[in-house]
C-alpha cells in the first residue's frame, strides 16, 4: 500500500508541475474536464462520477468558483444544491493548458512503463 501511495504522489507532482503555469493543480483540472463533459451538475453527483470525497470536492470547487473558472447554474428551487458548470473562462483555460497536460500524460507513461500502464488501466476498470 505504502508504494502504491507513493507512486501516486509522484505522478500527481508530474501533472502538478506541468500545470502550474496556468495556476491549477491536476486535481482542479480534473474537475474541470468533469464539469465540462457532464455539463451542469450538482457537486454530489460530480464527486460520484470522480470518486473523489465531498471535503477534497468542496474545498477545489470553492478555488474554482473564485477563479471563474466554474458558476452555479440558477435552479428550479431545488434544495440539493445548484449545479455548477464551466465558464468561458474555464473552457479557455482548458484549452491553453492540453499542451500541458498530454506532457504529464507522456511523462507519466514514461516513468510507469508499458507494463505499469496497462497494469493500472487493468486496476481501473474494476473500479
Amino acid at each position: 500500500m505504502t508504494r502504491w501511495r507513493t507512486t501516486n504522489r509522484v505522478l500527481a507532482a508530474v501533472y502538478d508541475e506541468e500545470l502550474r503555469p496556468f495556476g491549477l493543480k491536476s486535481t482542479q483540472h480534473s474537475l474541470l474536464v468533469g464539469v465540462t463533459k457532464a455539463g451542469p451538475v450538482r457537486r454530489i453527483e460530480l464527486g460520484r462520477l470522480l470518486s473523489i470525497d465531498p471535503s477534497t470536492l468542496t474545498r477545489n470547487l470553492a478555488v474554482m468558483l473564485k477563479h471563474g473558472w466554474i458558476e452555479e447554474v440558477p435552479d428550479d428551487g431545488d434544495q440539493r444544491g445548484a449545479p455548477i458548470q464551466t465558464t468561458a473562462i474555464g473552457r479557455k483555460l482548458l484549452q491553453r493548458s492540453a499542451p500541458a497536460w498530454r506532457s504529464a500524460q507522456t511523462r507519466a507513461k514514461k516513468m510507469l512503463g508499458s507494463n505499469g500502464v496497462d497494469l493500472l488501466f487493468t486496476t481501473l476498470k474494476g473500479h
